[in-house]
């Protein structure tokens, strides 16, 4: 088995880290996760303090490992959220969509360990000098929120610029995406898109039908113009916002407008022509649905044989 600096940091059996998908990463699938051997994550998405200690209350009646919360710091509510994850003792803690400092030296304090993703050398150095306990460089294969470089260009370059472990995201779906950034100098992963067909999984059965079949070519990014690109299926409403983000006449308000809601309309409500299915490039290659540690189990046997395999082989 697989083992590295990850594990004993974050008290898990294997170093992977479950992705903290918005109205997807709920107690159910991080509880999965956890009890798999990896790092399950609840996401605080845009709720409030008290949708998430229902969520914290539900996992702990399922698991007895360790899980923890990601924030997203575009929320609403992230200052109230970034007080409960010290009162509700949450071992630890990932960010995304925007800089954490404000919040990292009370989290520090309070024992919990901080994993910002990070889409740049100079995030990464910032999070570091404030006490982060891991970095996860996030390429822009990834689903939801990314950034401007790849998994293959960003891991090696934040591996060069902070001392503290980087654990990989982006376009990892089996144990040749694990082996490779091995390669690059990570010694963790985070999945998003794999965990989407988890068996455990809650969201629509016409998300994960989507994952299921989608093909190579079948990924988009829009909202650059807003300065928060995302990544997700090409379906009626991700190819009409990319129409609309390139016409002058329509407002920035306008095109916000446009995509609230529209992941909830997706993951709940399975809505084909108006929900944002975001998910990584990786999707073509998800073809099964499995239990979460089953998925988990069957990509580090994969990574194992093939780091251990002769170079000649």
């Amino acid at each position: 088995m697989i083992r590295t600096v990850i594990c004993d940091l974050l008290g898990i059996d294997y170093p992977i880290i479950q992705g903290g998908m918005a109205w997807i990463a709920d107690a159910h699938l991080a509880a999965a996760v956890s009890n798999g051997g990896g790092l399950g994550i609840i996401s605080a998405m845009n709720a409030d303090a008290a949708w998430l200690r229902k969520e914290i209350a539900k996992a702990r009646t399922m698991t007895d490992k360790p899980f923890g919360v990601n924030i997203m710091l575009m929320s609403p509510f992230a200052d109230e959220v970034a007080k409960v994850v010290i009162e509700e003792k949450i071992p630890v803690v990932t960010t995304g969509a925007g800089n954490p400092s404000k919040y990292m030296a009370d989290w520090v304090a309070a024992g919990i360990k901080v994993i910002p993703v990070v889409p740049s050398t100079a995030i990464a150095k910032l999070v570091a000098r404030n006490g982060a306990a891991a970095v996860i460089a996030e390429g822009c294969e990834s689903g939801g929120h990314i950034g401007e470089l790849t998994t293959m260009t960003l891991v090696p370059q934040v591996c060069d610029a902070v001392s503290i472990p980087v654990i990989a995201a982006g376009g990892i779906a089996d144990g040749r995406g694990i082996a490779a950034v091995f390669m690059l100098g990570a010694v963790g992963v985070q999945v998003g898109t794999r965990f989407l067909v988890a068996d455990e999984c809650q969201v629509h059965r016409t998300y994960k039908n989507k994952i299921l079949k989608a093909k190579d070519i079948d990924t988009i990014s829009t909202g650059k113009r807003l300065g928060h690109p995302v990544r997700s299926l090409k379906n009626p409403f991700s190819r009409d916002f990319a129409q609309k983000e390139f016409d002058s006449t329509i407002s920035n308000e306008q095109l916000e407008a446009m995509g609230a809601g529209a992941l909830r309309r997706a993951a709940v409500e399975g809505d084909e022509k108006t929900g944002c299915f975001m998910a990584g490039q990786i999707a073509a290659m998800v073809k099964k649905e499995l239990p979460a540690a089953e998925i988990i189990r069957e990509m580090f046997e994969e990574a194992e044989a093939l780091l251990r395999r002769p170079s000649n082989g």
